[in-house]
């Protein structure tokens, strides 16, 4: 498109449609939709095009359109992605590199209107085609742009900034570059870092190379290249401009991040950089040194557990931890307790401050270095939280919340229990900070150390915290509530279900009332989610309760229906209205559920119509946030009535289908999943009416390609949880569920990746409870028979597990389980085909795996089988 007339009509409509004029949107996507190459050969005419007056604005649309042709807005659109690129891709190669030439021209105008635009619209660009090793011109041009005098200064941040942008996106997209082209991309980055270069070329310089990194593995191995990147990042953490030097210190925590076995030869320079840095920078500095450290404990951490593990393996360490932190510790945590009296004079100011950045290094190095840092901490808590300066008493909270976490209980015991009474009284404290430091030194306690508070502060916490509850300021009453449920939370595990009583029973009815309070205040829905802490907070102590509270918890559930009732009532005007009353009713649902988990079905069959009104009335709302607690109440609801379910199947069986086939809201179809099989369980054969249309969604869900990998697990078992609750109406599903199964059971993952092992070990568990609950279904309905062509196929499943040295025990209990399932239902013409070797090395595993239900499986499996083999 070079004709002046055009240009300056797509320029017209691009300024059209960024004010929303739906005609204008509506013709530039036709214009997209219809033709592509077109499309982008306009955008970058209008982008790229000098000397016919053509709106600045509307350049810089259309660098921004060509970008996000090729970038979905969300970063989870993995599927988006991937067609966007497949459709660049699918161009002639002619259209592309007429694309791509204006790209290249534009980044060089010295106007940044149109050099910037330019740079991000030909990063992605890139991003698609350098990993295929495709644009041999982008480097070279880009490279020229940098080193040539003639071309201006916003030519050359442009360029380093296309630079980073295009390494930032390969990285996220799982992409490599080659190193011809690493070694230019780092060359470049590395000369615009220089300390002759300009602030704002040092700056783009910076943050290019911090985005670089991850491909420049084979140059950090070179002392030369490596020693040339490591020296301009800290020189440039010395430059006058602070942007160029906190740009400097992200590819610092970067190094260390990705190159922690290259960090020792610069550890003295790059302590006395943070340290100095932390002392006398300005605030944003002085928390990207921070970072530095607070990263390098990440590292560290996992380490310290990567050695541990191969030292329990017998293995040799393929990469110590040299423990800088440990070294560090007693010079810098001093430094860490002068930023911890840094604190922000307004008790609402939430942002991330020096402080904050302080106290959770300071928390980092407690969790990497454990019962040392007791030792290096208290002797500053001591004296200084009983200060008349509010600041160091503050200081001295924040200190004692950040060594909580991290030394063992022997070394931070004692601590713990001496403070209690101390932490009592400074919820009273003067200043309003140090009251809401305390409130949350005390939830950390409740969650972490509970068996060190005192017995004789037990009552005296309670009543602290539940009047903080109702009178605290917000964020005094979120964090008393926070304490409250964590206390409840160590209450539970600490005794049996249902146990006739337990610490908490005297005070139930008292701290109910008062979180009730609490979520009755009027700045309930302030944004210290007062309502949220005090919802949880009472759900979790309805899930504790001891009997000899379920009178008070019968009396609260008509209160509850109310309160659901009168939020469902209420009125929406605006996003921020509905908003508030599905977290209302989301918290209810799930309140209610801890009910009827705990009441018995005597107490809960009258209130049950009026609570599925509810809950079904709550689900008619499309794409409302509440319905995945919708979902789970409704399961205990079946749970706790059991087959007197059915009657509402008419009513609900519609949304529970659009629950399955929630795609994009994925955690919603899940938790839809897991009803399906919660309700299959209570009303076993009653819901065959209902099979064709959950089983048609369940098969939809396994056939979208774009719904999240996590969905899959759960719906595979769930034809298990089916075929056990219809046995022989089963039938009609059987084949296509199999073939499903059977195509998953060939998912295979790299063995060097453990979320893809770990997902695989979840999948196959799934798959062998389906087996397992398809068999006994037709079992129960006299139709192995219709079965028995599966066993093949199902067998050679379990020999794949038999041989696989990543499965882990789950999936081993199911594959004896089901191995055992098949000897005894499918009897002797199984015979030839489960006496192998892969079965006996599965039930030999499983007898010295050292896990007695394990082994108790095994046992049973192993005389199931050898009955099989001897007859």
């Amino acid at each position: 498109m070079a004709d002046q007339s055009q240009i300056q009509q797509l320029a017209q409509l691009l300024l059209a449609a960024q004010q929303s004029n739906p005609d204008a949107e509506r013709q530039l996507n036709e214009f997209k939709n219809s033709n592509l190459g077109n499309y982008f050969q306009g955008l970058v005419s209008v982008l790229a095009t000098d000397g016919i007056n053509t709106d600045p604005l509307a350049r810089q649309l259309a660098g921004l359109l060509v970008k996000n042709a090729l970038k979905p807005l969300h970063s989870t659109e993995h599927a988006l992605q991937a067609q966007y690129h497949n459709a660049w891709k699918a161009l002639d190669p002619a259209v592309r590199d007429s694309i791509k030439g204006p790209l290249l021209q534009a980044m060089r105008n010295p106007e940044t209107g149109v050099s910037h635009p330019a740079a991000q619209a030909a990063a992605e660009v890139a991003a698609v085609e350098l990993p295929y090793e495709e644009w041999p011109a982008f480097l070279p041009s880009l490279l020229e742009n940098i080193r040539v005098a003639e071309y201006t200064e916003n030519v050359k941040v442009a360029t380093l900034e296309c630079l980073g942008y295009c390494c930032e996106r390969i990285s996220f997209l799982g992409g490599e570059v080659n190193q011809t082209s690493t070694d230019s991309m780092l060359s470049a980055i590395v000369d615009g870092i220089g300390a002759s270069r300009s602030n704002r070329m040092r700056h783009a310089a910076a943050g290019a190379l911090k985005n670089s990194l991850m491909f420049a593995e084979s140059n950090m191995e070179k002392q030369e290249e490596r020693g040339a990147i490591m020296n301009a990042l800290m020189e440039a953490t010395r430059s006058e401009d602070a942007q160029v030097r906190i740009a400097a210190y992200e590819g610092i925590v970067q190094v260390a991040c990705l190159y922690y076995a290259k960090l020792s030869e610069y550890m003295t320079n790059l302590y006395q950089l943070t340290t100095s840095t932390i002392q006398q920078d300005n605030e944003e500095v002085a928390k990207m040194a921070i970072e530095f450290w607070t990263s390098l404990c990440e590292v560290e951490q996992d380490l310290i557990d990567e050695e541990l593990e191969m030292r329990q393996r017998g293995l040799p360490v393929e990469r110590p931890c040299m423990r800088y932190v440990d070294a560090a510790m007693t010079h810098l945590v001093p430094i860490l307790f002068e930023t911890l009296m840094k604190q922000s004079e307004d008790p609402d100011n939430d942002d991330f401050i020096l402080q904050m950045a302080g106290q959770l290094c300071l928390t980092s190095i407690s969790q990497t270095v454990e019962d040392k840092i007791v030792g290096a901490v208290m002797p500053f808590v001591t004296p200084n939280i009983q200060d008349s300066n509010w600041r160091k008493r503050d200081a001295a909270v924040m200190a004692f919340i950040s060594i909580l976490d991290g030394p063992s209980s022997d070394a931070i015991g004692r601590y713990v229990t001496e403070s209690v009474p101390l932490l009592l009284n400074m919820l009273n404290d003067e200043n309003i900070i140090v009251r809401d430091s305390t409130a949350h030194c005390i939830s950390r306690i409740c969650f972490l150390h509970v068996d060190f508070i005192p017995n004789n502060q037990f009552k005296p916490l309670l009543e602290a915290l539940t009047t903080k509850c109702s009178d605290g300021s917000p964020k005094v009453a979120t964090q008393a509530a926070t304490a409250i449920f964590n206390l409840a939370s160590a209450v539970s595990d600490r005794q049996e279900e249902d146990a006739p009583t337990n610490a908490l029973s005297p005070y139930m009815q008292e701290i109910l009332q008062q979180l009730l309070k609490m979520v009755d205040r009027p700045d309930s829905d302030d944004e210290c989610n007062l309502r949220l802490a005090g919802m949880e907070a009472i759900s979790e102590l309805i899930s504790v309760s001891a009997q000899d509270n379920f009178g008070l918890l019968s009396q609260l559930l008509p209160a509850f229906v109310e309160r659901f009732k009168q939020a469902s009532a209420v009125a929406v005007l605006n996003e921020e209205d509905k908003n508030n009353k599905e977290q209302i009713q989301g918290l209810l649902c799930g309140v209610i559920q801890n009910l009827y988990r705990k009441l018995d079905k005597a107490t809960l069959l009258p209130m049950t119509d009026d609570v599925m009104l509810l809950l079904l009335d709550a689900l008619s709302v499309k794409n409302s946030s509440c319905h995945e607690e919708c979902f789970t109440a409704v399961s205990a609801i079946s749970d706790a009535i059991e087959d007197d379910f059915v009657k509402y199947m008419d009513a609900f069986a519609p949304h529970l289908v659009n629950g399955l086939r929630n795609f994009q809201a994925y955690q919603v179809c899940i938790v839809a999943v897991g009803t399906v099989g919660d309700i299959s369980r209570n009303i076993e054969g009653k819901i065959q009416p209902y099979c064709d249309t959950i089983m048609n969604a369940l098969v939809d869900d396994l056939k979208d390609s774009s719904i999240h990998r996590s969905v899959k697990p759960p719906v595979l078992s769930c034809f298990g949880d089916i075929a056990m609750a219809i046995g022989a109406a089963y039938q009609p599903y059987l084949e296509f569920s199999v073939l499903m199964l059977m195509q998953a059971s060939q998912t295979q993952v790299p063995d060097d990746d453990d979320d893809l092992i770990d997902y695989l070990n979840l999948l196959r568990e799934s798959i062998l409870e389906a087996f397992v609950g398809i068999i006994q279904g037709l079992k129960d309905g006299n139709m192995l028979g219709s079965f028995a062509s599966y066993v093949s196929p199902i067998l050679e499943f379990l020999k794949v597990i038999a041989e696989d040295k990543n499965r882990d025990s789950y999936v081993l209990n199911k594959a004896v389980g089901l191995l055992g399932d098949l000897a005894q239902t499918m009897g002797p013409p199984i015979k030839n085909e489960i006496n192998k070797q892969f079965a006996m090395k599965l039930i030999q595993d499983a007898m010295a795996s050292g896990d007695s239900s394990l082994q108790e499986v095994a046992t049973w499996a192993s005389q199931a089988v050898t009955t099989v083999v001897q007859s």
